[in-house]
């Protein structure tokens, strides 16, 4: 006797056929494809109410994949509402929990439990009418690459064949080796897990992450950086994948950095992602002034607490637009990817509506 997923599915693939490789339509509000992230919180959900008209597709970060390929989470009724009032589409997002680098490696290593998932993927798409799935599988090892493709591309048939559509982030690179241990780390580790051609050849597009340029585990400087975004973007089109495959990622978050201490780690100066508003009341609590850094696009303040300093580099509204200038400079990117809801200057908004 033929299931509801089966019966679903079926209708699907009549009714839609070309869903998987239909872009969105943009409208007046969204003139370009804009996928935002969010979390399951009221800030974040109380952003995505506020502000849906300028959001084609919400991408929850609400599941997890274990090694054995099941599929643990859901997406919040409140998230579902809000996008079905808006027509948003809802595409969630998967990772390996805490980018634990055992559990994705254990993953791609066993063909039982990609299998598995990738049911699950389709499953879960027809029923709870997602419009897709996101990859956002962090921290594999680069002799994990092919593995990691092969995973996407068994998930990407298998999604477009139910009429649904696929997409990864990933974390970007500029193709270069580095020469000191940190690089090689984070090369080795993070930004040459992923054939970022392949990927977009298989799948519908690509979250190209031009953000966390510097993170918690750096030194202070810019979350992205407007000439580091364009070493980014510039490689990836010298590897053939096409502008229409690309969404631009943007942040909407800032980051602080303060020195710390743990009986385990000992001493460090360590990052911390916050919000436009909390880095806002941090520096006023410090009186500190924001500089403009014009070069880099964006605003930065830093101030002496005991010895040490503490240092913001803060995503606002100016910021913001100086990285959507981006599409102007890279015509036929498909479009943004932000990340995240609910940390935002509420001022971007008026930037995304006069574009």
């Amino acid at each position: 006797m033929p299931t509801r997923t089966s019966i679903a599915l079926a209708l699907l693939l009549i009714a839609t056929p070309q869903a998987a490789t239909r872009r969105l339509e943009a409208t007046p509000q969204r003139p370009f494809e804009t996928v935002f992230y969010m979390r399951n919180n009221d800030a974040a959900v109380r952003s995505f109410a506020d502000n849906a008209a300028h959001i084609s597709i919400v991408g929850p970060q609400t599941f997890n994949i274990s090694a054995d390929g099941e599929l643990r989470g859901s997406v919040a009724d409140r998230i579902t509402r809000i996008a079905r009032q808006h027509d948003v589409a809802v595409m969630p997002l998967f990772l390996n929990p805490g980018f634990d680098q055992d559990i994705a490696h254990r993953l791609l290593d066993d063909p039982v439990a990609r299998a598995r998932a990738v049911r699950t993927m389709v499953d879960l798409a027809v029923e709870e009418d997602f419009w897709g799935w996101q990859f956002d599988m962090e921290n594999i090892h680069a002799s994990y690459r092919d593995r990691l493709t092969d995973f996407y591309r068994q998930a990407a048939a298998a999604l477009h064949a139910a009429g649904k559509s696929i997409s990864i982030a990933v974390v970007p690179t500029d193709g270069s080796s580095g020469n000191d241990d940190f690089s090689t780390y984070m090369q080795e580790n993070w930004r040459n897990s992923f054939d970022v051609a392949a990927l977009a050849e298989a799948g519908d597009f690509v979250s190209w992450m031009t953000y966390a340029q510097h993170a918690g585990g750096t030194t202070p400087g810019p979350v992205a950086g407007l000439p580091w975004m364009r070493e980014m973007m510039d490689w990836a089109l010298a590897q053939g994948v096409p502008p229409e495959k690309i969404s631009l990622g943007i942040p909407s978050y800032s980051d602080h950095w303060l020195p710390t201490y743990s009986d385990a780690g000992g001493a460090r100066v360590r990052g911390r992602d916050i919000s436009f508003a909390d880095a806002n009341e941090l520096a006023a609590a410090a009186g500190a002034e924001w500089i403009w850094l014009a070069e880099e696009g964006v605003n930065y303040t830093f101030w002496r607490r005991n010895v040490t300093f503490e240092w913001i580099f803060r995503e606002d509204a100016r910021s913001f637009a100086r990285k959507l200038d981006l599409m102007d400079q890279y015509p036929g990117l498909r479009g943004i990817s932000v990340w995240v809801l609910g940390t935002e200057d509420p001022a971007i908004w008026k930037v995304l509506a006069e574009r």
